[in-house]
Formats: C-alpha cells, structure tokens, sequence
C-alpha cells in the first residue's frame, strides 16, 4: 500500500485535473471508448512511473489483429489491471466484483470501460453478465478475465482457473489470449516502496477451431497449465529475478 501512497503524493498537485477528466470523460454520449481508454492508458503510465514501476512486456505480436477477443491472465494483485492498460494500445474492457464497484476513482474507472460488475453469489445475475459479454465480444469488444476469481496471494504460483469464466469466449466462439503475469503482486501486495518490474507476456491465442469440442473443464486447465509453464519458463531463465 506504501506504492500506492507514493503515487498519489507524487501526483498530488495533478489530482484535481486527472479527477475533472475522469468525470468529464464519463459522458459516454460525448466520449467515444477510444478517448476514454486513451486517458487511463496514459494516466497508467503516469502512475506507474511515479510508483516506481516497469512494466517490461513481450509477445505483443501474439495479439490478434481483429478486434473481439478475451484474455485470459493470471491474478497476482490489486495492480495487474495497470499493467495492461500501460501495454494493451487497443480499449479493453474488464469483469469486476460488486465489492469495488463504489471505491473512490475506481469507480469512476470502471464506468469510463464500462466494466461488467460481477456478483458471484448470484448466479442469475452472473448468467446475465456472461451473456452480455458474449454479445459484447461478437460485437468487437475486448475482454480481460482473471480466471481465478481472486488473487492467489501466493506469488508467481497461479491457482485455479475457475471453468465457468471461459463460457463467454466459448458462446463467441473467440479467440483467447492466456497471458501470464510475472511479479505483479510485488507492485501493491507487498509493503515496499522499491524499484519493481512487472513482466506481462502476452501467449499465442486459441482460436475457436483450437478448441471447439472441448469442455470449459477442460479449457480452463488448458490455459492454466499454459501460463504456469510460461512463467515458469521466465523465472527458470531468469533466475535472479524471482
């Protein structure tokens, strides 16, 4: 939380401004998805060079060049949403618990991507978010999904991709996107204020003749296994890192 504190004292005199522009972005008649992500992908970068963050980034290329897919990372912390919005150029949008949706400036975030708020006790209303994701999805937008759940708060350790997180890319027969988050949670989740780097590699899609027939079980363990041995790839060639 310390790097958190960092930002916002080195962006103290600037907090005014970033706050009128979230509020005047947020009229969605006048403010098209592209200036809206174009703001909080350039405050991102801000904030992360304030916090003493890099974000080193690869696979870039793997990103499919049509618009209409879901990405599929791991869940390390309360910081991994930034290291996307640094490295993704095009506006992406993402499935957050109802537990956040009223934060002060989160929620303003959250309305500038048009975020599905997601309560995960109520399956009705979960059936609805899949389904308007879905449309969304063939509608060409892109999604973010930590497949987990919830972070795993245990390092570079994933836990388990949860099946039913997959159903929306499956009913738009999209392609996915596993990506793999390497020492995010050392960013938020730990109580230093230290230089970081963040690793974000973005893995080969799936397309839907990749996985058709299969079962969402089956899918989930697929990108699971993908982006363990992804990153323990990365920590195994790079072993000073860890």
């Amino acid at each position: 939380m310390k790097r958190i504190a960092l930002m916002f004292l080195r962006s103290f005199f600037f907090l005014p401004y970033y706050l009128f522009r979230l509020i005047q972005l947020g009229n969605l008649e006048k403010y098209d998805r592209f200036a809206r992500y174009g703001f909080l992908s350039n405050l991102a970068k801000v904030a992360n060079r304030r916090g003493r963050v890099k974000v080193e980034c690869h696979g870039i290329e793997n990103l499919p060049k049509e618009t209409g897919y879901i990405i599929f990372p791991n869940h390390q912390g309360l910081y991994d949403a930034l290291a996307f919005l640094e490295t993704h150029e095009r506006p992406f949008v993402t499935v957050m618990k109802k537990e956040v949706k009223d934060i002060f400036l989160l929620r303003n975030c959250i309305h500038l991507l048009q975020a599905e708020i997601i309560d995960r006790e109520d399956v009705r209303q979960s059936m609805t978010v899949i389904k308007n994701m879905t449309n969304r999805v063939k509608n060409g937008e892109n999604f973010i999904i930590f497949a987990e759940g919830t972070r795993s708060r245990n390092g570079n350790r994933i836990g388990e991709f949860k099946a039913g997180s997959f159903k929306s890319a499956m009913n738009a027969r999209c392609p996915i996107v596993p990506a793999a988050l390497i020492d995010s949670y050392k960013a938020f989740d730990t109580n230093s204020i230290k230089k970081v780097t963040v690793k974000l590699i973005y893995m080969e899609p799936l397309y839907y003749e990749d996985y058709k027939g299969m079962k969402s079980t089956e899918i989930a363990e697929l990108v699971q296994n993908r982006v363990q041995a992804t990153i323990d790839q990365y920590l195994a060639e790079h072993p000073s890192e860890d």
